[in-house]
């Protein structure tokens, strides 16, 4: 069978689960009380049910398996691709259900980003086994990134679909068996469950939709650019992932330098910064997804040779860092509140008075205080909430 065919129905198979499996899954988290609450750090005012990772999984790896086994691309390390993409599921949806430290949550993912490495490869940059521990330290990274990248309605799955498409039209005739059909499913199941998540978002992703789809991309990419050697590697999967890359690098240094705790939730992502200048949640997705659309082109082009690696790392090095510096101006989460987004003067003149604020409630060069133990509620729900597993894979949630 005609390999566009193929990977057009894998595609089309999984968008149709996608959809199709959202709201069930939806009706039964609101059965089971399965939801998300609102507090304090979260842009949502109503519970939102989770579970619609749940119904992502499933549509990708059916649709995926399936058609691959059909036209007989279904090899051992795509086996061992879909399998740790299940686990890292269960994964989170265990963390959705009953809260799991972050130590446990990262030797899982180490294990099965482990698996994917020794079985499907990894660029070559220096040689040895130091790069496969980069490797998998990658996934793991990617991973999480997606997790965190999961703080508005539309915004994880959107990105996905972007990346995961320019993926699954990349990958030669030649190149991996079943990542192409793999690839395609995975960017039809996010087609379909936008349906669902789009603004105003009727369900979430959840831990278990987050970490799932950051695994799944960054297995993939591994495996496909497990035959490139030097720069070429670093530079296509630094730039195809630039996004969660950004959003994650600017949360951590916000924080940093905020003396707030690395993995306590807050509205201070870019999603989030982009609102505060004047954006609606629709543009401020639109804006990140044509940025990823951007880099995964460069990385298509690294990847054929028509762009030299090493060109390519130090720009997105330099982009990167300059929009962090940028962004980074923005008031973050301490200092105003994502309603109050901007006034009726636009975002120039809602910057200013966000920044007279700041000075009026801390001007003075001292630093924001440190959030002490008694300042954390005392309910289980509420502790929970602000922790990383909790926020990490809610739309609309602080990360």
């Amino acid at each position: 069978m005609n390999t566009a065919v193929t990977t057009a129905a894998a595609g089309t198979a999984a968008l149709l689960l996608g959809l199709l499996l959202t709201e069930p899954l939806r009706r039964l988290a609101l059965r089971h009380g399965i939801t998300d609450r609102p507090n304090a750090r979260k842009a949502h005012t109503r519970p939102t049910p989770y579970l619609g990772g749940v119904a992502v999984a499933i549509a990708t790896l059916v649709a995926g398996a399936a058609v691959a086994g059909a036209q007989g691309d279904f090899d051992p390390v795509l086996a061992v691709l879909l399998g740790g993409a299940a686990i890292v599921c269960v994964l989170g949806l265990i963390d959705d259900l009953r809260q799991l430290g972050p130590g446990i949550r990262l030797c899982v993912e180490t294990s099965v980003a482990a698996m994917v490495v020794l079985a499907g490869g990894h660029p070559t940059v220096f040689g040895g086994a130091f790069d496969a521990v980069l490797a998998v330290v990658w996934i793991v990274f990617v991973t999480n990134a997606f997790n965190l990248l999961d703080n508005m309605d539309g915004a994880a799955a959107s990105l996905c679909g972007v990346i995961g498409g320019f993926i699954c039209l990349t990958v030669p005739a030649d190149g991996p068996d079943g990542l192409g059909v793999v690839m395609a499913a995975l960017t039809g199941a996010c087609v379909g469950f936008l349906f669902h998540n789009r603004h105003p978002a009727r369900i979430f992703l959840g831990d278990a939709g987050s970490l799932f789809l950051g695994f799944s991309l960054a297995s993939a990419m591994m495996v496909f650019h497990s035959d490139a050697t030097g720069l070429s590697g670093p530079a296509s999967l630094l730039l195809a992932t630039l996004v969660p890359t950004l959003d994650t690098t600017l949360v951590m240094v916000s924080r940093y330098r905020e003396s707030r705790p690395l993995l306590q939730g807050g509205t201070d992502h870019i999603a989030h910064r982009l609102q505060r200048l004047g954006m609606t949640v629709q543009q401020a997705v639109r804006f990140l997804s044509i940025l990823a659309v951007a880099g995964c082109l460069s990385a298509t082009l690294v990847t054929y040779g028509v762009l030299a690696p090493g060109i390519a790392l130090l720009a997105a090095c330099a982009v990167g860092v300059g929009a962090v510096r940028l962004l980074l101006r923005v008031p973050s989460a301490t200092t105003a509140s994502p309603r109050a987004a901007v006034p009726a003067g636009g975002p120039t003149e809602g910057f200013a008075r966000a920044a007279v604020q700041l000075t009026r409630s801390g001007g003075s060069g001292r630093r924001p205080r440190t959030v002490r133990p008694m300042d954390v509620p005392h309910s289980r729900a509420a502790r929970k909430a602000t922790t990383l597993s909790r926020t990490a894979g809610t739309p609309g949630a602080p990360q």
